[in-house]
């Protein structure tokens, strides 16, 4: 059994809350060819070794894109019959913040190269504005923009899905049932 996503799906949630690994079991669903694009740099040894458990935990086969700042290229060569996996558009975000880019521009330019992907796209994402107002101007900056980006996001996917404790719920849309070894 194969499953059928729409062009677009938004998976989102806290941190360690799963939503990664629900976003590979629905890329491996749908028994398409799989492709990974990777938002995060390895800056430090902690992040090196998540970055590495990462690829370890999804396995070698996936075509594996590294693009921290511009996911137009990689999503533009994707083949009609395939499915992207973007993780994450929160260190995504977070790389053209600190780099002091145009945040609503590189957002619709996201979009669009989403909107014209060839392939199925699945964008993991973090919810952070559930905490606390942050003490300071870059993280409410980053938390306003996290919101934005999501929510625009969510209006462009026709499926949504919320993970928190490893269980999914759909926000918008109908959870697909999976093949029983793969939920």
């Amino acid at each position: 059994m194969q499953i059928d996503l729409p062009q677009l799906t938004l998976v989102t949630g806290g941190a360690r809350s799963g939503k990664s690994r629900h976003a590979e079991i629905l890329a491996r669903a749908t028994g398409l060819p799989r492709r990974y694009i990777a938002t995060a740099q390895a800056l430090d040894d902690e992040m090196a070794d998540r970055i590495a458990q990462h690829r370890a935990d999804r396995g070698g086969d996936w075509e594996t894109f590294e693009a921290p700042l511009d996911l137009g290229p990689a999503l533009a060569v994707a083949p009609p019959h395939s499915v992207t996996l973007v993780d994450c558009a929160t260190l995504w975000l977070t790389n053209h913040l600190l780099a002091g880019h145009d945040l609503p521009a590189a957002m619709a330019d996201l979009r669009a190269a989403i909107a014209a992907c060839a392939g199925r796209v699945i964008v993991v994402t973090n919810e952070v504005g559930w905490g606390i107002v942050p003490g300071d101007a870059l993280s409410r900056q980053f938390r306003d923009e996290q919101g934005r980006l999501n929510q625009r996001l969510a209006q462009d996917a026709g499926l949504v899905v919320a993970v928190m404790a490893g269980l999914p719920l759909a926000l918008k849309g109908q959870l697909p049932a999976l093949p029983p070894d793969l939920a």
